[in-house]
């Protein structure tokens, strides 16, 4: 089996300030010793390193480096396997989005869940709602 998290996830184990600091550091941690492939998109470690680094989304933002640093340590698991577009991705992004419009803030959510789909990974761990409106996808939130 294999699973894939959300940046949101990522972000609030950067974050001291979040109230979720101390359950996603514990999550990630658990995730580490977890025999499952880890799957993470490229997209999902480019929207961490945008946000954990932008000083008006965080009182304290985490250096260029140090964000970096995380993404690499995230990286050098056993477990964890990159994902990118393959050939077809936009075939499947089109039958991803076809039940409903996606626009705005929905686009890098659908782009993720294709990316999923096409790498057949169904358990996306975020504490997103908007990726339940994916039906082929099970949804977790990680601090219920």
């Amino acid at each position: 089996m294999s699973y894939s998290v959300d940046a949101n996830v990522l972000l609030y184990a950067s974050d001291t300030s979040s109230p979720t600091h101390a359950e996603a550091i514990r999550f990630l941690k658990q995730r580490a010793s977890d025999p499952d492939l880890f799957c993470i998109a490229w997209s999902t470690l480019i929207a961490f390193l945008r946000i954990a680094t932008h000083p008006r989304i965080f009182a304290r933002p985490l250096s260029p480096d140090d964000a970096l640093g995380n993404v690499e340590s995230l990286l050098s698991l056993p477990h964890v396997r990159m994902l990118s577009e393959g050939e077809g991705f936009l075939e499947i992004y089109r039958e991803v989005t076809a039940r409903f419009p996606v626009r705005g803030n929905l686009v890098p959510d659908a782009h993720l869940a294709a990316l999923l789909r096409q790498h057949g990974v169904r358990r996306l761990y975020t504490v997103d709602r908007d990726f339940r409106k994916f039906d082929f996808l099970e949804v977790a939130d990680p601090f219920e």
